[in-house]
């Protein structure tokens, strides 16, 4: 994947927006005011940071030693920074990112998710 198919694809969700809060060159993917990606897309090699569910996050990096770790500068319970310089699979990499986003709707408040779901 990409840098540019990295970005495209973490646009494609609903109401997602790229943001750069703490520096130029850092993309801060956010669904409603709240993070579930952060990647510096110009990175070699290219890394994501994802929000991922804690009993899935050390499996994850069970699996994939080396490719996903913890979160870099995060919480390393609830984050892992995946390493997207194809030994992973596109497919495997568009399911981390797209699990994120959902972890981070599904604490929106309610409210805000059924305005998601009718956008």
């Amino acid at each position: 994947m990409t840098p540019a198919e990295l970005r495209a694809f973490c646009l494609s969700f609903n109401a997602a927006e790229e943001d750069f809060p703490f520096r130029p060159e850092i993309s801060v993917f956010k669904v409603l005011g709240k993070m579930f990606a952060l990647s510096t897309l110009d990175a070699r090699p290219l890394t994501v940071n994802l929000k991922c569910d804690p009993e899935d996050a050390v499996r994850l990096r069970t699996e994939h030693e080396g490719l996903i770790i913890p979160g870099w500068h995060m919480n390393k319970r609830h984050w892992n920074t995946v390493t997207v310089d194809g030994e992973l699979p596109d497919r495997v990499v568009r399911e981390l990112v797209e699990d994120s986003y959902d972890l981070v709707v599904a604490g929106l408040p309610r409210a805000e998710r059924l305005r998601l779901d009718r956008a």
